[in-house]
């Protein structure tokens, strides 16, 4: 009898400490051959990338696993893993520890082996043996992944196919911003995204009367004083809808955290309660045109004259800045300080504007961008010359803090990313599925062949993983323990979920996932951004690589 035929949650916890010990060595050889004098030259990172790279993943997937083998043992010990949830563990277990044998997918065409790493043969043999082995023989089989879609095809409610492991507390705020979704997002969001309107005002407006924008903010500044874990689960449910109005809470998230971190006392008082009620809606406003993620190289400079700074420069892939109150932005006020340490972060108001006038402000214009999705919000390169700040709206009152107040947003930031790439990837499931179920060839439903079938188990599988991951790096976060490693592994290990799923989807659709008209369509444009934006794969590849090789958890 197998290992697996009983309680999971042992099997899990070894499954995981054997890829974990494995990525120990890796660690380790690979830290050996970049390592000079005790340092790790940026030269040698950059020239041995596809190691490094594959070294992130590889702590990826080790990182999945103990989150999931915590979430079976929670959910045994609750007395809630049904038969469900064991399909989803096998398959994830199963799925994750062959992709190590043989190699990890960091996209498409890339894929690290861990043999690059300096693992040798008979080392990863390790994964033959053990709960390691009874995985990868017995997890991710066909008749598992049958088993799965069955089940999935039974369920009364498209939820999130398996108990997600939350406090009924939680799940209750699910089922809130579910109905939500379902009721006020989900049926116009195609016709938004065709005609690329705004998410309408009345729709922000809900919003921020059901505390989205307040949600994580002290309740000394009209918040609800709840944790990142409740974001998750809030920008999870809204992206299922829309991603644009998942992302809509992103502006309001990022900008509290900043000032909350880094403002003065009166900044604070000002800002933080007219954000989270909606009355101010907030714009971050960093990339510059020749800059992308090299943030410390940013030229627009802020020059002080008096009582005000004034802004000369380019800035670009701005969010939703047209109807936005206020800006985040972070500019030079030091050019003669290189580097990050000559950066300020200003609180830069401006009137709203609409499509016709975009910026009814003086020295500042701009011109939309026109993109394939995550629309609702309206993408713009915007110039600034001599644009006035009030000096008062320094952030902290003192210059050259941006890039540190910048950097303390991140970990928030890309774990609200991973959610909403959760909830693209769910989205995606659902339409697949639903299609699949209502297609009929050959006399059947296409939902009925195995290859259909195979990838919406799959899906459903890593959409979980991922999940767990990204809850795994809010609680971290609510602890008040750094997290930047694991928010980093769950944006990156989401991103790729949300475009794995959306592919599938439209592939299931067959020629009428490449029609316009189809919803599907929108999905795969919204979750190809997902790799992309709050760092790109490759960089978000290399900061976690670095860290774990300079000794970080």
């Amino acid at each position: 009898m197998s290992i697996l035929s009983g309680p999971l949650s042992a099997p899990a916890r070894q499954a995981a400490e054997t890829l974990t010990s494995l990525l120990a060595l890796a660690r380790a050889r690979l830290g050996a051959k970049l390592t000079v004098d005790g340092k790790l030259p940026s030269a040698k990172l950059d020239a041995e990338q596809h190691a490094v790279h594959g070294l992130a993943w590889l702590a990826t997937y080790a990182e999945t696993l103990k989150a999931m083998a915590a979430y079976v043992n929670g959910l045994e010990t609750q007395g809630r893993f049904g038969p469900m949830e064991r399909l989803i563990t096998l398959i994830v277990f199963g799925e994750y520890l062959a992709q190590a044998q043989g190699g990890i997918p960091m996209n498409q065409a890339e894929f690290i082996r861990l043999g690059e790493l300096g693992i040798t043969r008979a080392e990863l043999s390790r994964l033959e043996e053990g709960a390691a082995g009874a995985f990868i023989a017995h997890g991710n089989s066909v008749e598992t992944r049958a088993e799965l879609v069955a089940l999935m095809r039974q369920s009364s409610s498209n939820a999130t196919f398996g108990d997600c492991g939350l406090e009924d507390t939680m799940e209750e705020i699910r089922a809130q911003m579910r109905r939500f979704s379902d009721e006020k997002i989900a049926p116009h969001a195609h016709g938004w995204h065709r005609a690329n309107e705004y998410v309408p005002l009345d729709i922000i407006a809900e919003l921020a009367e059901l505390g989205v924008f307040s949600l994580t903010l002290p309740e000394e500044y009209g918040g609800l004083g709840l944790g990142k874990e409740s974001m998750c689960v809030v920008s999870e449910e809204l992206s299922r809808g829309w991603i644009a109005v998942g992302s809509i809470g992103t502006r309001a998230e990022i900008a509290c955290e900043l000032i909350l971190n880094g403002g003065t006392q009166a900044q604070k008082e000002k800002y933080l309660p007219a954000i989270g009620s909606g009355q101010i809606l907030p714009t971050a406003v960093f990339t510059e045109p020749d800059t992308g993620s090299d943030l410390a190289s940013l030229k627009t400079r802020g020059v002080k004259q008096g009582d005000v700074y004034k802004i000369t420069g380019n800035k670009t892939w701005i969010t939703h800045p047209v109807r936005a109150d206020v800006m985040t932005m972070l500019v030079r006020t030091n050019p003669d300080e290189a580097g990050h340490r000559g950066l300020s972060m200003l609180l830069a108001e401006k009137p709203r504007g609409q499509d016709a006038e975009p910026f009814p402000a003086k020295g500042m214009s701009g011109g939309e961008i026109e993109v394939l999705g995550y629309r609702g919000m309206k993408e713009y390169e915007i110039r600034f010359e001599a644009f006035e700040v009030p000096a008062e709206n320094l952030l902290g009152g003192v210059e050259g803090q941006g890039f540190k107040q910048l950097m303390q947003t991140f970990e928030s930031a890309r774990i609200q990313t991973a959610a909403r790439a959760i909830g693209v990837a769910q989205s995606a499931l659902e339409l697949g599925l639903s299609y699949g179920e209502s297609r009929v060839q050959f006399g059947k439903p296409i939902v009925s062949f195995p290859r259909i079938a195979d990838k919406l188990a799959l899906m459903a599988a890593e959409i979980m993983a991922a999940r767990q991951l990204t809850y795994f790096a809010a609680r971290e976060k609510d602890a008040g323990r750094r997290c930047d490693v694991e928010a980093g592994m769950a944006k990156l290990l989401g991103a790729r979920a949300a475009w794995a799923a959306a592919d599938n989807a439209l592939q299931i659709h067959g020629g009428n996932g490449f029609a316009l008209e189809y919803a599907v369509s929108r999905v795969l444009c919204d979750a190809r951004i997902l790799n992309i934006f709050e760092g790109a794969a490759e960089i978000q590849a290399q900061v976690i690589a670095r860290r774990l090789l300079e000794g970080g958890n």
